[in-house]
Parts: C-alpha cells; structure tokens; sequence
C-alpha cells in the first residue's frame, strides 16, 4: 500500500481488524505480549485506537459515580498484551524513532518491526538463529513477487516466454528483524538517523548484521 490514504496504513482492516493487530498476533502467538509502538504521523488514530478497544471490541457495564469507570465482559486473550504508545515525532527517521522509545526496552535483546506488514514467520526460530549468530542484528530476508509481467525476448524481438509477476531474485527486508541493545548506540544521533539507509548497511559493513 502507498501513499497517503484516508485510513492510516497501519489501522486498514483486514478480516474485520487492522493491519496492527495482526502484527501484534504474530508475535503473541509465540509468547511475546509486550510492546512499544513509535509513533510518529497520524499518532492520535492509533492511540484512539488502542484507547476505545476495550469498550469498542466487546460488551462491558459501566460502573456510574465509581471510579472504575467500567468493567468488560467476554475478556479475549489479547487482554494480555501490554502496549506502549510514544510520540516520536512527525518528521523523525525510523532509527531515530526507535532510539527515542529505548527507555522503554529493558531487554538485552529485542524484535523490530514495521506497523504496516505481516508474513508467516516463525518468531520462535528467528530469535534462535539470532542468539546462535551472536551478531547485533538479524533481519528476516524475503523474495517477493515482481509487481510486473516479465518477458522473453529472442534477438529476433519474438516473445517467446511470458511469466505474470514471477518472483524477484533479490532478497529485500521482510521487516521481522531482531536487535541486541548495542544497537542503540548506532541510533543515536537526532532525528535523521534512517534505519535502512545508515544503520542497516553499516552493521553489515561491520560484520554485524545476518
């Protein structure tokens, strides 16, 4: 999805919910029900969000004149998760984003992600392959399929092949990555410190990124 839409990417519904929670769903599946959310444009949507999901996702009775304003019935397993929302600013790069909520991160080790994307990964085994490296960072590498038809062409100029959309041959980024807290250190640095263009190809200059 691109561009500006009129509902933030993050909170477009797919199967009756937004894109977020089923993010949040990978992750606790396997266990891991903390998280910490940087927010950056359009933080308010998120935040109403998470603040009417309570009342807004199942029955509850409100308790008037009390100072628990209400107590909410057929309790689902999300009601475990812990969720952190903190403005990081409109502007501010992803890197920076996240070396401005590391207050909040009390791990050694810790998942990133993007609000916007899910795939069928294995947490468990990802996080195993990361301790087994010893490395700072690891990053779940993927091959999408081509956006575009491709073609091929014989020196006559005859198509002799059509494949629609085949899968690329490069690896991108999948956005299911895992950090050790030394990382931070090569966040720091203001609010343009841009995740994928200075970080990521600098732990890999190093030696430190799988």
């Amino acid at each position: 999805m691109r561009g500006d839409t009129p509902i933030k990417k993050e909170l477009v519904e797919v199967g009756g919910r937004p894109i977020i929670w089923h993010v949040i769903k990978i992750y606790a599946a396997y266990g891991h029900t903390r998280f910490i959310l940087a927010l950056g444009h359009r933080a308010d949507e998120i935040k109403r969000y998470f603040l009417e999901y309570g009342p807004m996702s199942c029955d509850f009775t409100v308790h008037l004149g009390q100072s628990r304003a209400a107590s909410y019935h057929q309790v689902r397993a999300e009601e475990s998760w812990e969720v952190t929302l903190a403005d990081t600013g409109l502007d501010t790069e992803k890197g920076s984003r996240i070396y401005r909520v590391a207050r909040y991160i009390d791990a050694d080790t810790f998942f990133v992600t993007y609000g916007d994307g899910v795939g069928d990964v294995d947490v468990d085994a990802l996080l195993a392959f990361h301790r087994q490296h010893g490395r700072l960072a690891t990053v779940t590498g993927v091959r999408p399929p081509s956006p575009y038809g491709t073609l091929q062409v014989n020196e006559a100029g005859r198509v002799s092949g059509f494949a629609q959309k085949p899968q690329m041959e490069q690896w991108i980024n999948g956005g299911f990555m895992v950090f050790e807290r030394g990382v931070l250190d090569y966040l720091a640095g203001g609010d343009d410190v841009h995740l994928e263009r200075d970080v990521l190809p600098r732990l890999a200059a190093e030696g430190q990124l799988m």
